[in-house]
């Protein structure tokens, strides 16, 4: 950090549909980690996602996030409103970012020094499982990054069913998953 009051947004987008899971993906002793959308909880399904976020920090050396309830607010009303106003972009079309949803759930009052971080993604049936989503966040290079950004200590993982498109597939048999990112002092 190279100032008293520091943001840092690192936002990457991510369209988990288009890419498949690899078989590394199904090797976690994750709960729930493989489970399809409609058949456990939101809560359950963030539970299974940080579990597979933090083994991934656990292989490269890394210590665990922690849930923060503050992030998960802003986390989980992102992803319902990316599936109402049917858009994906971490900018609403109301014009609300990163920043904004973080800091109207005061999770920045405060601190003095803190960064901020952003993965989105949806998918719709076998590809919306925490393991398809984590697996294909892993193969992207920005989403890695903010996943093994070893300054976030905390995070707020938000799931909504359905996708940010208005198909009866995606409606049906989709989620759309925001992980904001955190580190305050």
């Amino acid at each position: 950090m190279r100032a008293r009051t520091f943001s840092s947004i690192i936002a990457m987008a991510l369209t988990a549909g288009l890419l498949t899971a690899s078989p590394a993906a199904a090797a976690s002793s994750c709960a729930n980690a493989d489970a399809a959308p409609g058949t456990i909880s939101a809560k359950a399904m963030s539970k299974a996602t940080l579990c597979l976020l933090n083994e991934e920090r656990a292989d490269a050396g890394l210590k665990p996030l922690k849930s923060h309830k503050k992030l998960a607010k802003a986390a989980r009303g992102f992803s319902k409103i990316m599936v109402k106003q049917q858009f994906f972009d971490h900018v609403s079309p109301s014009g609300s970012t990163l920043s904004s949803r973080v800091q109207k759930v005061k999770y920045t009052k405060g601190a003095h020094r803190w960064s901020l971080g952003e993965n989105i993604a949806w998918g719709t049936g076998d590809q919306a499982t925490p393991a398809s989503i984590v697996d294909a966040w892993m193969h992207s290079p920005g989403h890695k990054r903010n996943i093994l950004d070893s300054s976030f200590t905390e995070i707020g993982i938000g799931i909504a069913a359905g996708a940010p498109l208005a198909t009866a597939a995606a409606k049906s048999s989709g989620l759309t998953y925001t992980t904001d990112f955190g580190f305050r002092q």
